[in-house]
């Protein structure tokens, strides 16, 4: 197998590992995505330099609605930009797997960005790396084998940064480079180019942001298209891989015509030894680096299941999580367990907690999956809130089009509706969803939006609570405290009442939401973890009479043997008796008001 061979068998592990292991994030990079075919949504990109690099990573961004596909596109697009910089620095066949080195780079800008996916603003970022490389590569080829260097340097310059803004610029430097490698110039030739491409690099960016794009920020003029991150002190880590891009790409040009054979390559079969070890090193890294986070992807899997409203996918999920789960995925389980019924019975079947995420900067739930749960837990205007603050600060995505096309429904705003409804049809792959909600979309049939299978039980539960207040960006305990006071007739607004009440454990507030859900409760059945709040909290305070509740007999039984099992724990830590009751008391209320505490949440 040659280098090529061992190049393009690396292309379609990295197609593989992209569609077996990344499937759910990729297709939220789309959901995060909005490219919609309009004239003026072409002519909004162009108003930054980049502009259209932007338009085109947008387009291409889009076809991960089928992971396959865009993985695919992605792909073919990493094996094009090998091409392009073997052809333009003349890389030998027998080095070829060198070539893994910038694929690896751009794989790496892409799928280590964990929980960056929901603030960055960088459109497109998927594919702009990529292709601005390319076009950096193709120019310097072009200004290697024409003959009028200065004029094609300046002029590829003043066409590229409008293009391609960083990769623009990338272009004149790496051709400065190359200048001082190619045939027949003399040393005062070589010195001027270099001078020329330096004299580019600050002169470009500085004429454009004075007569162009005079509204960009001056700070950034010449690294347009590199993503920011801007809640890190000091130099950002995540920018060591666009670092190490632009080092390989100087190391290639400043080798270019320059063939490495040393005396021990002679063989064929050494040189085959030589690319295996080169490939070997190259995927170990990049797979090294790969973001892993099994939780990460476990919540974005759960948010495509609250998205298909399949919330027995959600609870699938949360019982094949190892270890401490996230606040996202306990909301998420227990939304789930709400909507389909069982939150009473189960809500303490799976582990709680408040692991802390794989993330170098604070994450709030808002950014991530707040929007689902004030939605769903009937809420719209939050969530209405929360999609116009982030659209205006990270930029219009085709999930918060959704999200407000349904709050708008839920508020029979039809106007508004039909205003995103119609921006949806101009997508490629929403225009279906969108059809869908725009038949709903009319006053002459509003009673629809009370039997749709996803509005109809939100419209239930919405109230006079969804007048929009702040939450101060702490969404779980505004909403349970907000849900915990409320006063409704709708028996099944009383169980989500007591269901935050629970979750609050403030033993008075819990007992006002009791007697609602017990007065309004028509088959008289209450669920277990229901029962096991009433029966330890009135064993733990005598204000509210128990003794003729008629407790199922396995409740007084299941309290006793907690009680004399904890004490039979006196003189272990807290964290000794959590491990020591765990597996008999864990998916009980007893277990859950003495021994989970201190729960972060974000």
């Amino acid at each position: 197998m040659t280098g090529v061979g061992l190049c393009v068998v690396a292309l379609v592990a990295a197609f593989i590992v992209m569609l077996t292991n990344e499937s759910d994030y990729l297709f939220r990079v789309q959901e995060l995505n909005l490219f919609l075919y309009t004239p003026l949504f072409f002519k909004q990109q162009l108003v930054v330099a980049g502009g259209l690099l932007t338009y085109f990573g947008t387009y291409f961004t889009q076809f991960f609605y089928h992971p396959w596909l865009g993985s695919l596109i992605l792909c073919a697009w990493l094996g094009l930009m090998a091409w392009l910089i073997a052809r333009t620095f003349s890389i030998p066949k027998e080095w070829a797997p060198v070539l893994l080195v910038p694929v690896a780079l751009v794989l790496l800008m892409d799928f280590n960005l964990g929980y960056w996916l929901f603030y960055l603003k960088l459109r497109g970022h998927f594919f702009i790396a990529v292709m601005g490389v390319s076009l950096a590569v193709s120019l310097v080829w072009l200004y290697r084998v024409l003959s009028v260097r200065y004029t094609f340097m300046i002029i590829a310059s003043l066409v590229a940064y409008p293009v391609a803004g960083f990769y623009g610029l990338l272009a004149p430097l790496l051709m400065g480079v190359v200048a001082w490698r190619l045939q027949g110039l003399t040393l005062l030739q070589r010195i001027l180019h270099s001078v020329v491409a330096v004299a580019l690099l600050v002169a470009v960016p500085l004429v454009y942001y004075r007569f162009v794009y005079y509204q960009a920020n001056s700070d950034f003029i010449w690294w347009q298209l590199l993503p920011i991150y801007p809640d890190t002190e000091g130099l950002s880590p995540y920018y060591y891989v666009h670092i190490l891009l632009v080092v390989f790409l100087v190391v290639m040009a400043a080798l270019y015509r320059v063939r490495f054979s040393p005396s021990w390559l002679k063989h064929d079969w050494q040189q085959l030894c030589m690319q295996l070890v080169l490939t070997v090193a190259v995927v170990y890294g990049c797979w090294h680096f790969w973001y892993k986070d099994t939780t990460f992807h476990e919540e974005l899997r759960m948010e495509a299941c609250v998205d298909r409203n399949d919330w027995e996918g959600v609870l699938t999920i949360m019982r094949q999580h190892e270890g401490e789960p996230t606040r996202m995925m306990v909301m998420y389980k227990n939304l789930a367990l709400f909507k389909v019924g069982r939150a009473g019975d189960e809500m303490y079947n799976y582990p709680d907690g408040s692991r802390k995420l794989e993330c170098p900067f604070e994450v709030r739930m808002a950014q991530m999956g707040g929007k689902n749960i004030y939605l769903h837990y009937g809420l719209p205007n939050y969530c209405y809130r929360w999609c116009l603050e982030d659209g205006v600060e990270y930029g219009w995505r085709a999930q918060y089009l959704k999200f407000l096309v349904r709050c708008a429904l839920l508020n029979e705003e039809w106007v508004v509706a039909r205003k995103y409804i119609d921006l949806l049809k101009l997508t490629r792959y929403h225009r279906e969803w969108a059809e869908h909600y725009e038949s709903l979309a009319t006053p002459q049939v509003a009673s629809l939006v009370a039997k749709d299978s996803e509005l109809g039980p939100i419209r239930r539960i919405m109230s006079g609570a969804n007048l929009l207040g702040s939450d101060q960006a702490i969404i779980e305990l505004f909403l349970l405290n907000l849900q915990a006071n409320r006063v409704t007739p709708d028996p099944l607004c009383a169980e989500l009442v007591l269901l935050s009440a629970l979750q609050l454990k403030d033993i008075s507030t819990y007992w006002r939401a009791f007697f609602q859900y017990t007065a309004l409760k028509k088959d008289g059945r209450i669920p277990r973890h229901f029962q096991e709040a009433a029966y330890l909290y009135g064993n733990l305070e005598h204000n509210v009479d128990i003794s003729r509740m008629p407790f199922d007999p396995s409740i007084p039984a299941s309290y006793k043997a907690f009680m004399q099992a904890a004490q039979q724990c006196q003189g272990m830590t807290e964290e000794q008796m959590k491990v020591a009751l765990r597996s008999r008391f864990g998916n009980t209320f007893y277990y859950n008001y003495f021994l989970v505490r201190n729960l972060k949440t974000y």
